[in-house]
């Protein structure tokens, strides 16, 4: 159950869609989310009245191609297996979206059970 929001700019839906594919397959291939189990938002910043800031931190150079990706979900996954993921989604979204993996950017964010109600106001996976 993971909760996805990808922010870029200037982008269209087709790209917001490629994406949000990119980042969903890469979820399921690499840590085994349920392929139905998707949560997205994907934004576009228009580089006016919304836009990213970024700069060349570690020396990677981001572009306008920069994309955002923050990734909340339940704490557990190894090293290994997020640096996969981030490899996945690096990979993906150049095949998918023609995203440089330069520009790339993920964060994780992790919680416990607890934290998640997925309707109803109910902590499903609270006993």
């Amino acid at each position: 159950m993971p909760f996805v929001r990808i922010d870029a700019l200037h982008a269209d839906q087709s790209r917001l869609d490629a994406l949000g594919n990119a980042v969903q397959d890469a979820l399921v291939e690499t840590i085994g989310i349920p392929p139905d189990d998707r949560f997205q938002v994907l934004v576009s910043h228009d580089g006016v009245s919304s836009t990213l800031r970024y700069d060349n931190f570690l020396g990677i150079h981001k572009d306008e191609g920069t994309v955002f990706i923050a990734i909340t979900l339940r704490s557990g996954r190894s090293v290994a297996l997020k640096q996969a993921l981030y490899r996945r989604i690096a990979e993906l979204a150049q095949e998918y979206a023609g995203t440089e993996p330069r520009n790339v950017l993920v964060n994780l964010i992790e919680n416990e059970p607890v934290d998640w109600s997925f309707g109803n106001g109910v902590a499903q996976y609270v006993s």
